[in-house]
C-alpha cells in the first residue's frame, strides 16, 4: 500500500504554481467550465503495479474534465479496450469514473500532471513536473517490472527521472530496453487520436505491444 503521506507527495497542490503557463490555463478552464475536475490529475490504478503507464498529460476533455487518467477522450477508448483484452483491466469503461473499471497489476500516470494549451507541454514543464513521477516510483512498495511509455516525451521522462542517458535507450515504437535494474521500459506512439487517424497507430500495433509486455511479465 501507498502511505497517505507518501500519496500526498506523488500529486500537485490543486492550485500548484509550479508552472505559471499550466496554472494560468488551468484557471481559464475553472472559469469556462466550473463543473471539470481542472486541477492536476492524480495516478490511478493498482498500489502494487508490475505494470506503470506514462502518458503526456491530461486531456483536455478527458482527464482534464473527468479527473482520472485517459478517461473521456478518444485515447482512453483504445487504451482501457487492450488493457481489458490484455488482463490488466476488468470491468466496464464507459469513460466515466463512476463506471465499475479497475486496473489489475497496472497503474497509470502521466509525465506532467497538468492539462497544457494544445497539449504540448514546454521543457520547463517537464523538469518542474518529473519530481511527482520521481515520487510516484519512489512510494511504490516494490518497483514496476515494465513501464509502458505513451510517445517519445513521457520516454524521455522516465529516463531523466532514472538519471539515464536517451541515447543508450532510444524511442522506437514496440521497442523493449532492459534497464540497469532489470526492469522493462516499453515503448509505444501515443494512443491519441491522432495517431491513429493518420495511422501511424492501429489498435493491432497497440495490443502487440500491451501483448509483449504481457508475455514478458508471464515469463519473469
Amino acid at each position: 500500500m501507498i502511505s497517505a503521506v507518501a500519496s500526498a507527495a506523488l500529486t500537485p497542490d490543486p492550485d500548484c504554481q509550479l508552472c505559471p503557463r499550466l496554472a494560468a490555463f488551468r484557471a481559464a478552464q475553472r472559469d469556462a467550465h466550473a463543473d471539470w475536475f481542472n486541477a492536476p490529475v492524480p495516478s490511478w490504478g493498482d498500489a502494487a503495479p508490475a505494470l506503470l503507464i506514462v502518458g503526456l498529460a491530461p486531456g483536455l476533455r478527458g482527464a482534464n474534465r473527468t479527473g482520472r487518467p485517459f478517461t473521456g477522450d478518444f485515447a482512453g477508448d483504445l487504451l482501457y479496450r487492450t488493457l481489458l483484452k490484455a488482463g490488466f483491466a476488468a470491468g466496464d469503461y464507459r469513460a466515466d469514473p463512476g463506471d465499475s473499471l479497475e486496473l489489475r497489476g497496472a497503474r497509470i500516470t502521466n509525465a506532467v500532471r497538468c492539462v497544457p494549451p494544445q497539449n504540448k507541454p514546454e521543457g520547463s514543464e517537464l523538469t518542474a513536473c518529473r519530481r511527482f513521477l520521481a515520487a510516484e516510483l519512489a512510494a511504490l512498495p516494490s518497483r514496476p517490472r515494465a513501464i509502458l511509455a505513451l510517445g517519445s516525451i513521457a520516454h524521455h521522462q522516465v529516463l531523466a527521472v532514472q538519471g539515464l542517458r536517451r541515447a543508450d535507450y532510444p524511442f522506437a515504437h514496440g521497442a523493449m530496453h532492459t534497464l540497469p535494474d532489470g526492469s522493462l521500459l516499453a515503448d509505444s506512439y501515443h494512443c491519441s487520436r491522432l495517431n491513429t487517424n493518420t495511422g501511424r497507430l492501429t489498435a493491432a500495433m497497440f495490443e502487440a505491444v500491451i501483448g509483449e509486455i504481457s508475455e514478458r511479465l508471464a515469463r519473469a
